[in-house]
């Protein structure tokens, strides 16, 4: 009951500014670079651990990995980590998020269970010594606009999306994160590498990295178990972040973007980007 409390009761600064501490607010933030990548990696895959995790601290990377309890977690330790190893990537100082207890996909008829999913992994963090996650990652990269009051209430800061509703949902494609026009709770995905995803293709789209815009990434398992869909080979992540390194790129976490971003600092529409990028592409 105490660790449910511990949960229950923290307190996070209101999403509500004036307009004044607006202004002091973006005065405070530093320009967003050139050749800035947001790296996250979903749904607990064991290859996080084992493959991920000593190629970027050997490069110096920063990452998300978003954690759940969903698919065959609790059984299957041969394709996913146990929280053993989820506490080690918190104290190797990755970020560790929040991607609800069961998978599961947030739409109008399941908001109300929303709370208690995110709570679930709260109280597996806290038993593990890793702070409450303040980012999340939609399942299933479906959203829910009537969500975002429940996320904010429940201290999220930062949520991340995929491609969708720009691009149909489960392909490859997105467009890179725009400060103050990207709703901080719906942080688009620039990529999701799958087995069609090239080489070519990726570094098409790390030239979103510029001009204010963050290009963030979505990774699976690398490799992946139970889902092949996803499924990013060792051999062409390895490659990925070779190139990265060489190429100079500052790679962080989702919490990372407060360097550049405000979290309080919310568009009134916060469809407003997706409907312009929608009508860019023709749809």
């Amino acid at each position: 009951m105490k660790l449910i409390w511990q949960v229950l009761s923290l307190v996070f600064l209101s999403a509500s500014l004036d307009a004044e501490e607006k202004k002091n607010a973006v005065s405070a933030l530093e320009p967003m670079p050139d050749k800035l990548v947001v790296l996250t990696f979903d749904d607990s895959v064991k290859s996080h651990f084992t493959v991920a995790r000593p190629i970027l601290k050997q490069y110096g990377f920063g990452a998300t990995f978003f954690i759940t309890e969903g698919f065959t977690f609790t059984t299957n330790k041969n394709d996913y980590m146990t929280w053993d190893e989820i506490a080690e990537l918190n104290r190797d100082g990755f970020e560790i998020g929040n991607h609800t207890r069961d998978h599961k996909g947030v739409n109008l008829n399941t908001i109300d269970l929303l709370e208690e999913q995110l709570t679930g992994i709260d109280i597996r963090c806290l038993e593990y010594g890793i702070p409450p996650p303040i980012s999340f990652a939609w399942p299933g990269n479906g959203i829910e606009v009537e969500a975002l009051k429940v996320l904010r209430n429940h201290g999220i800061r930062w949520a991340r999306r995929g491609g969708f509703p720009e691009y149909p949902r489960g392909g490859e494609r997105g467009f890179p994160y725009e400060q103050g026009l990207d709703h901080p709770l719906l942080i688009p995905s620039a990529a999701i590498p799958r087995p069609e995803y090239t080489f070519e293709e990726f570094v098409e789209t790390l030239k979103g990295a510029r001009d204010g815009k963050a290009v963030v990434l979505q990774f699976h398992g690398v490799p992946e178990g139970e889902h092949p869909w996803v499924h990013v080979p060792r051999e062409t992540f390895e490659r990925f972040m070779a190139y990265l390194h060489e190429h100079d790129f500052q790679v962080i976490a989702v919490r990372d973007l407060a360097r550049y971003a405000d979290w309080r600092i919310e568009p009134k529409d916060p469809m407003a980007v997706v409907e312009a990028r929608k009508a860019k592409l023709g749809q």
